[in-house]
């Protein structure tokens, strides 16, 4: 029997994985936090581990698993679909429902992108693909935002709305509008080209 081929170091979570299988509709989802998480855990893109980037202010935690798509960068064409000028620099962002608790980090999902919250940092870009984990005896035959409860896209759209803010500031975060899955497909395919052109000596 040939041995499965592998990989002998451990990938970059980001450059060195796959987007998925078929993207922009089934993508891979590379999570950094849970919905039990009451810290905020970012890869660090040097090494490619988790690193803490805050507490969370507030006593809201995310509702979903919280990560992103490998080898996708929200640069100027991911802004571009939003009427915007640039990007935040970082991968898209994704959010994904299970049936099941997973309760852990630095797993890989493959997912089905349902739709996004066209999110506005600071000026830039920071849309959140919204998807639902592949198979799931749940969640696996929505085809579309519209067919999750509208509560789940609400708590969604208030943990981002509130997860940044500081106690006597205003914020810098606004959710511009939110939107089904024809729009989340050109902005996974738009985040695609963004890598590419960043990082043109990358496997496709």
């Amino acid at each position: 029997m040939t041995p499965d081929p592998y990989q002998p170091w451990r990938p970059h979570p980001w450059h060195g994985l796959e987007v998925g299988p078929q993207p922009p509709d089934v993508v891979n989802a590379y999570v950094e936090i849970t919905p039990f998480d009451l810290v905020k855990y970012e890869i660090d893109k040097r090494s490619g581990f988790l690193r803490v980037d805050r507490p969370q202010r507030t006593s809201s935690t995310p509702p979903t698993l919280y990560g992103f798509v490998p080898r996708t960068l929200c640069g100027t064409g991911v802004a571009g679909v939003a009427d915007l000028t640039q990007g935040d620099g970082d991968p898209l962002d994704i959010c994904v429902l299970s049936e099941r608790p997973i309760n852990r980090a630095e797993v890989i999902l493959q997912v089905r992108v349902l739709g996004g919250l066209l999110m506005e940092d600071g000026g830039q870009a920071d849309d959140k693909i919204v998807a639902v984990l592949k198979d799931d005896a749940i969640w696996s035959e929505a085809r579309d935002l519209v067919d999750l409860p509208p509560r789940l896209v609400e708590r969604l759209q208030h943990y981002f709305l509130t997860y940044k803010m500081r106690p006597g500031e205003a914020s810098s975060v606004q959710v511009r509008r939110i939107y089904g899955v024809e729009q989340a497909r050109r902005v996974v395919e738009a985040a695609m080209q963004d890598y590419r052109v960043a990082y043109p000596g990358s496997a496709a």
